[in-house]
């Protein structure tokens, strides 16, 4: 499986709903097995540039890929892109994903 998320900021704040209208095009395309949209909280106490989030699920890349080749994906850009600031994008493997702390490695006195 493959997680796709993007991290859009917002410069102008009155443009957050039509930047979130635009987004939810987005819902329409069957490739994503799970797919949302949402405002972030801004909880962390680092970084709250970050406005919106777009979490994605897909079984394989060949969904991915057909997600991004879907013509309302492109209906979502012309939405969108003229009303936001960056966007950040990340996709991974779930199954290549660390998730648990590896043993550190002995010290040379320990070897």
């Amino acid at each position: 499986m493959i997680r796709h998320i993007v991290l859009f900021t917002v410069p102008k704040h009155e443009d957050l709903d039509a930047v979130l209208d635009g987004l939810s095009i987005l819902t329409g395309i069957p490739a994503a097995t799970r797919l949302e949209i949402a405002t972030n909280m801004k909880a962390d106490r680092f970084d709250d540039g970050i406005d919106v989030v777009v979490y994605g699920e897909f079984e394989d890349e060949a969904a991915l890929a057909a997600y991004h080749a879907h013509p309302l994906y492109q209906t979502s850009i012309d939405r969108v892109k003229p009303l936001r600031g960056r966007r950040f994008a990340a996709d991974y493997v779930v199954e290549d994903a660390v998730r648990e702390a590896s043993s550190p490695s002995p010290t040379k006195s320990e070897t």
